[in-house]
């Protein structure tokens, strides 16, 4: 039986972005990136500071335009100002901080503003506003303000809106790093979920790789090249290209590296708790 190629819903060809008011001798903040994201493919965008990951972010959404190259969001040029507000409907864009994006004075208005600002029949408003709110468990929540929510609660509002937008992929700027735990891992399940349900495209910006852990693929950035591209399991357990990046594995990696050169025998791809615990067991039989 064919196998059916999944679609490719954002491609980013040889691009180059330069800040305005950067001198010519000064590197570009993007550098020649190419990069494909298939429709429900959850990718997670790593790198230091300052290595291209907002800025690339950014350029797919077309809040910012390329100084060289071409994004195509489902074919279409970022670069189209009458396709824009298509571009930016079938990418929504979750910020670190869910006060930036919170406009409304109840969760149901901010739900519904960007439906309004389509100037969508009401009963349509309404049916998504109820559907999405269900979906998010934010239904018992639509009348509250949006300030006396919890940190988790308004990160959830803030993709609501975006949901409710009906977007074939969600780009999230390091979405949890305002978060307490509790609200990090409710944040991430939404979003999990949706991408397994839905065939929700992700693209998730992130320092932390337990949560980069959980993604289909991982891009590393570094001045603006891609200088990764794999498996979760390949790129964080390859400790030594991490740490020359100012980057971290998983902790569970980490301490497997450290046990290592303290001569204990272990395998090479450890990279979840699970797997060095279960690795340690054995290696106590054994001895």
């Amino acid at each position: 039986m064919a196998v059916l190629k999944a679609e490719t819903i954002i491609e980013a060809k040889k691009l180059y972005y330069s800040y305005p008011g950067e001198g010519e001798a000064s590197s570009p903040a993007l550098h020649g990136v190419d990069l494909k994201v298939d429709q429900g493919e959850y990718l997670a965008l790593l790198g230091a500071n300052g290595s291209g990951k907002t800025t690339l972010l950014k350029l797919l959404n077309a809040l910012l335009r390329p100084s060289q190259g071409e994004v195509l969001v489902k074919g279409i040029s970022t670069v189209e100002a009458q396709q824009l507000e298509l571009v930016r409907q079938t990418c929504g864009m979750i910020f670190q901080n869910p006060d930036n994006q919170i406009v409304a004075t109840t969760v149901e208005e901010d739900i519904a503003f960007g439906l309004e600002n389509l100037a969508l029949p009401s009963k349509e408003i309404r049916r998504r506003v109820d559907a999405v709110a269900a979906r998010l468990g934010l239904t018992h929540l639509l009348q509250h303000p949006p300030h006396l929510l919890s940190g988790g609660e308004k990160q959830r509002t803030a993709i609501a809106g975006i949901l409710a937008m009906q977007p074939a992929c969600i780009l999230m700027d390091e979405p949890t790093a305002m978060l307490d735990p509790s609200g990090r891992f409710e944040v991430l399940k939404t979003v999990r979920d949706l991408n397994k349900a839905e065939s929700l495209s992700v693209i998730h910006v992130t320092h932390n790789p337990a949560e980069a852990m959980e993604a289909d693929r991982i891009v590393i950035l570094e001045r603006g090249r891609i200088v990764a591209d794999g498996k979760p399991k390949e790129i964080l357990t390859d400790l030594e290209f991490l740490h020359k990046l100012g980057l971290q594995g998983t902790v569970a990696a980490e301490l497997a590296y450290l046990l290592r050169r303290e001569g204990l025998i272990l395998p090479a791809a450890i990279m979840r708790n699970r797997e060095l615990v279960e690795s340690l067991c054995l290696s106590e039989q054994i001895s």
